[in-house]
């Protein structure tokens, strides 16, 4: 309680606005007032700016103190607490409101599992260990339901406004014992439809889906919920009915509010019922700063080339393999699919853009790619519309992949990421650009307009990702990442040697 009663005390000497006064109190006594009138029009939003990072500070500091008088049983960890120590350290920038706000929340998950440890199950070695078909039939026999005690996040908002960075700080802070897991959520539904598959002629093999995937991991991480594929929609409120049911708690990140996911979608009446599911088993919230923090980056340091410069990107290729010869490769992905790489070498990738877009591969073939290829060099990337609409949802998806595995990328591209997309637009934007009425016709219109609400906040999020992608302080962690694992690999060889 002392930490917290000193953050309080601090609290009752910030700053206030009322009117056209600005006070410094200290409980009831008035330290000093100055008056709007007194702060000259140069030096306002120097002096809010100051005023709103004060604020800020002292809120964080009330929460810091606040998270670890409450975490005191447990070693005063969790989330808030790390967070506060990166950005002492300077491997974080100072953070926003928003993300205190949010930090809150995660803080709040963090210790009601920690409280709720034994009645969630999240001890790994104290689970049941009933594979998932007899988990199935013992269901049959002595009906169970099991919902958690603890309520799970739903967090979204804005590209680049941390929400990933968040979910990775608040599951890094989690017991190494615990039934956990992280994961992008095209990957979580590629599995899941691989388990189906597996699965076939039982009477509910999305039961036993689940339950194979709770017995795994109770607390469930998935980074970028985004639903566009019919088939993903059509059995997600099931799917998660049943691992609810089965106790799972889940923490989501998504760029889209619940009501607004699979906006436009085919059957979207079938999905509705999900987001009710959503909304009563996890608490939904919003992240709303409009700082992009991927864009804070040194961009345009990398191997980004606009133009149609093809020798330049193939030689930047051959320096990066070195001594070793490119050759044509094969890459196996699920359920026995495989992927022909023209040119594979030294753990790089040389791919015409027609051959990884413009052909009917999806999230499971870029997966496979980058389980052997860490860098990827990609040749004619063109300015998307509605004559490559498909094209443009494999590039996005493509880039998704490639981020959440930390690959490096060369490209050449036919301008710009932002003017890549500036053909798709959502139709909030389509109706701002060319309101309709009666008396219009269709003379004007641009019919290279692409107006796609998925892709179109997609796209955000793709333009950002690829900004970072291209900066020095990316390039630098993906170099660092390689000498890492190089080390390891030759500990590793040493070791065996020694055996």
């Amino acid at each position: 309680m002392r930490g917290t009663t000193r953050a309080l005390r601090h609290v009752l000497y910030c700053s206030r606005i009322r009117g056209d006064h600005l006070c410094l109190q200290n409980g009831s006594r008035k330290v000093s007032t100055l008056r709007a009138e007194a702060v000259c029009s140069s030096s306002r939003p120097f002096a809010e700016k100051e005023i709103n990072r004060y604020l800020c500070q002292t809120a964080r500091s009330l929460s810091i103190s606040m998270a670890s008088d409450s975490a005191g049983d447990v070693g005063k960890s969790g989330p808030l607490i790390e967070y506060e120590r990166r950005i002492a350290s300077g491997e974080l920038v100072d953070g926003d409101a928003f993300q205190v706000d949010t930090l809150r929340l995660l803080q709040r998950l963090y210790d009601q599992l920690i409280e709720h440890e034994d009645s969630c199950h999240l001890d790994r070695y104290k689970a049941s260990k009933k594979a998932g078909r007899s988990r199935w039939l013992w269901s049959r026999l002595v009906p169970q339901s099991s919902y958690s005690p603890v309520k799970g996040l739903y967090l979204y908002g804005g590209v680049g406004t941390g929400k990933t960075m968040l979910m990775d700080l608040f599951y890094d802070q989690l017991p190494s014992n615990w039934r956990k897991r992280r994961r992008h959520f095209h990957d979580f539904m590629l599995d899941v439809h691989s388990r189906l598959q597996m699965h076939k002629g039982v009477a509910d093999p999305l039961e036993v889906v689940a339950g194979e995937i709770s017995d795994e991991s109770i607390l469930l991480c998935l980074d970028e919920f985004m639903v566009t594929d019919v088939a993903d929609a059509l059995i997600l409120n099931r799917l998660f009915k049943h691992l609810f049911i089965k106790g799972l708690v889940l923490l989501s990140t998504s760029n889209r509010a619940p009501d607004n996911l699979y906006e436009g979608g085919l059957q979207r009446d079938l999905f509705l019922p999900f987001i009710d599911t959503l909304k009563e088993r996890c608490i939904a919230h919003e992240i709303g700063s409009s700082t992009d923090y991927r864009k804070l980056t040194s961009a345009e340091q990398g191997f980004y080339f606009i133009g149609h410069d093809s020798a330049r990107l193939k030689q930047k290729f051959l320096n990066l393999i070195g001594k070793e010869t490119p050759r044509p490769q094969v890459v196996e992905v699920v359920m026995g699919r495989h992927l022909q790489v023209p040119l594979g070498a030294n753990g790089c990738a040389y791919f015409p853009f027609v051959d990884l877009c413009d052909k009917p591969l999806g999230a499971a073939d870029y997966l496979g790619l980058f389980e052997k290829f860490h860098t990827l060099a990609l040749d004619g990337v063109p300015k998307f519309s509605i004559q490559n609409r498909s094209a443009a949802y494999r590039f996005v998806t493509l880039v998704d992949v490639m981020y959440e595995n930390k690959s490096r990328l060369l490209c050449t591209a036919e301008t710009s990421p932002i003017e890549l997309f500036e053909k798709i637009v959502t139709i909030a934007d389509a109706q701002r650009m060319s309101p309709r009425s009666s008396s219009r016709s269709l003379k004007g219109d641009d019919l290279d307009l692409c107006v796609d609400n998925e892709l179109g906040f997609a796209k955000e999020r793709t333009i950002s990702r690829l900004t970072e992608m291209n900066s020095r302080e990316y390039l630098e962690q993906h170099q660092s990442r390689l000498l890492g694992m190089a080390k390891l690999e030759v500990e590793e060889n040493n070791d065996a040697l020694l055996v």
